[in-house]
């Protein structure tokens, strides 16, 4: 049976695969996992219940989602904040600023707003760790806390929720921002309110595209995955650069000037390099994972700052972070993470960083980016395909291994099951695109053929 969580919690289609009785179970199961140290009657041993914070992005099944799990914390006794509509990065935040026991978030990030999902944060806003998500799965069969009467939680509305975030944000800007303009394109989603008044307040002329959710139109044509929006408006308005969200606003991608995309590899190349210079680069090493550009690590090796590479999630980007003591990690898709200011990765954060090193230099988005060559690099998602026999197929590691061969040092190979979505991705770096499609293609083929469903 596959695991019930992802990458990045448990996702599916609203209403067929996240369930108001899954939403409530488990809630249930993680106020028993989650809420330690209690005693019979559901309270901690220092008399006070757990508390919970339970925030959404704005699509529309997030209200019934988030009414089922603050439910199923409450009746087993955990006290909600209702933080309502605002990013993950901010509810990652807040748990640890109000010392809440851990939080939930309900979304679905960059996917259609059909989708929805829910992820779980530990005491002070870190994402779980695979076995405390096991133990959640476990305890879904397990029998239930149900304090009685006047026992049960309560569910409040975190008023100064999002007041709480802009002040944090603020709080890590060092150089004002003042002259660069910037479009900011919030994907109708969590940032529409927080990112435009974060960026004006840090000094930013601001055009804002993307910022009008109505619940149904979350990423649709707008956002981190359709950088097209941004680009064009960047060009229409004159502006400086154009910053994306996604649906919860924990990624960051960008544009400059031209409306050439700059990704989540050449922001964090640009970030390393700014604090390497400042002395906050903990041992002049960068998490990366697997999928980052190799123009990254070449990038990095030119300047003497080290890589360590991980599995593909930010979660797992900030457990190397945590294990090592180190300060910056991120994803090619623009989750970056720096550990002095968020647990988890934080688009707005992101953003604010990048244009603070644009105002302290002086130079253009365009010209902090040249500092990687980006290699040619293509990704091809095969569906209709068991993703969970990829791994014991000898044929496509056979192909695999020597296309590895094929490119040498100047490129590489990677199959990997998507952990959020019913597919495989395949990709392929090589020094021209024509290799790189052609292999790609190749193995996608491969894949269809062999395991399909």
């Amino acid at each position: 049976m596959p695991r019930l969580f992802g990458t990045d919690g448990v996702r599916g289609l609203a209403n067929r695969d996240i369930t108001v009785e899954l939403a409530l179970g488990l809630a249930q199961a993680a106020a028993v996992v989650l809420g330690k140290g209690r005693i019979a009657d559901g309270r901690r041993a220092s008399g006070r219940r757990p508390v919970a914070v339970v925030a959404r992005d704005p699509r529309v099944s997030g209200e019934f989602i988030a009414a089922a799990v603050s439910a199923g914390l409450a009746s087993s006794g955990v006290d909600v904040l209702d933080a309502g509509v605002i990013p993950t990065p901010a509810a990652a935040f807040l748990i640890g600023d109000v010392g809440a026991d851990f939080g939930v978030m309900i979304s679905a990030s960059h996917n259609p707003a059909a989708d929805n999902g829910i992820k779980f944060f530990a005491q002070g806003g870190a994402k779980l760790p695979d076995i405390v998500e096991d133990r959640i799965e476990q305890a879904l069969a397990d029998t239930k806390l149900a304090p009685t009467g006047i026992e049960a939680g309560r569910i409040t509305r975190f008023a100064d929720a999002e007041d709480r975030y802009v002040v944090h944000l603020l709080g890590t800007v060092k150089t004002r921002l003042d002259g660069l303009h910037v479009v900011l394109d919030c994907a109708h989603g969590a940032a529409a309110a927080v990112s435009p008044e974060v960026f004006t307040d840090a000094g930013a002329r601001v055009t804002v595209i993307g910022a009008d959710p109505d619940g149904t139109n979350i990423n649709d044509g707008f956002g981190s995955t359709h950088l097209e929006a941004v680009a064009a408006a960047v060009r229409e308005h004159g502006a400086d650069l154009g910053i994306a969200h996604d649906g919860d606003a924990d990624r960051c991608l960008a544009v400059d000037a031209d409306g050439t995309v700059v990704d989540g590899d050449q922001i964090m190349a640009i970030i390393a390099l700014a604090m390497k210079a400042n002395g906050t680069l903990t041992d002049d090493t960068l998490v990366a994972t697997v999928m980052s550009n190799l123009g990254l690590k070449v990038a990095m090796a030119e300047h003497d700052i080290s890589v360590v590479e991980t599995k593909v999630g930010d979660r797992y980007v900030l457990e190397a972070l945590n294990e090592r003591g180190l300060s910056l990690g991120g994803e090619q898709s623009g989750h970056v993470i720096m550990s002095e200011f968020a647990t988890t990765g934080d688009g707005i954060l992101t953003g604010l960083q990048l244009m603070c090193e644009m105002a302290r230099t002086g130079r253009s988005l365009a010209e902090l980016a040249s500092v990687m060559t980006v290699y040619p690099q293509i990704m091809v998602n095969v569906t209709g395909v068991d993703r969970e026999r990829l791994a014991a197929n000898d044929a496509i590691a056979s192909a695999v291994a020597q296309h590895t061969a094929e490119l040498g040092e100047s490129g590489r190979v990677l199959l990997r099951p998507s952990g959020t979505e019913p597919l495989v991705r395949v990709m392929v770096e090589a020094t021209d695109q024509s290799t790189a499609d052609r292999i790609a293609h190749e193995l996608a083929d491969l894949v269809r053929r062999e395991i399909a469903v």
